[in-house]
């Protein structure tokens, strides 16, 4: 029996990262084996690719090439990490998947969904999510909360118009694929918590 692939979606600062350590901690008291991934990365090559995708210093990787990039660590990922985990049973916790190619790439950068969706197939073709959970919150909301030290990667630092882009996918995402849940991310961390955990009925 395969485990299942939960992912987690949304723009930066939106908590993504909390909501999977506490339902990490919720499986773990409920013996239910799990394991947190994230993308792009995951693997030893995957999380080499991240590294170029992100560095803030890198204002040369044009759309395309990093299109194509975090594809390549998608499906290696996919490889090293996902699918050995699901065969194993586990529930993989994932931050980001595909749709965050489809938000950030199409929607965000202008490229064409279904060249997206093309490159993207050697991955797609193994694993999609059995749930995707949208925090959603306006780019602006979710910035603030950063903290102001903090130093943002290359795509962070892509600009509000961009990021509105990618809010704006997001929501365009959800309306067409009934997998993809939709939270508030403006409600308090126990109820967005609560809320994963009643959906995913475990």
């Amino acid at each position: 029996m395969l485990g299942k692939l939960i992912t987690f979606e949304g723009g930066d600062g939106v908590g993504k990262s909390t909501q999977i350590q506490l339902l990490a901690q919720y499986c773990k008291a409920k013996g239910i084996e799990y394991i947190i991934t994230r993308e792009p990365g995951g693997g030893k090559i995957s999380e080499e690719i991240r590294k170029i995708l992100l560095n803030k210093d890198d204002d040369a990787c044009i759309n395309d090439c990093e299109a194509l990039l975090i594809a390549a660590a998608r499906v290696q990922h996919v490889h090293d990490i996902i699918l050995p985990s699901l065969q194993a049973n586990k529930m993989v916790l994932c931050d980001r998947y595909v749709h965050s190619t489809f938000a950030y790439q199409g929607y965000g950068r202008g490229i064409d969904l279904a060249f997206l969706k093309a490159i993207n197939m050697p991955a797609m073709e193994k694993v999609m999510p059995a749930v995707t959970f949208l925090l959603s919150m306006h780019p602006r909301d979710a910035f603030a909360r950063k903290n102001k030290a903090f130093v943002f990667d290359r795509i962070e630092q892509a600009g509000s118009a961009f990021h509105e882009r990618v809010y704006n996918g997001y929501l365009k995402l959800a309306e067409d694929d009934d997998k993809i849940i939709t939270i508030d991310a403006t409600l308090p961390i126990s109820s967005i918590h609560a809320s994963i955990v009643a959906r995913l009925k475990i």
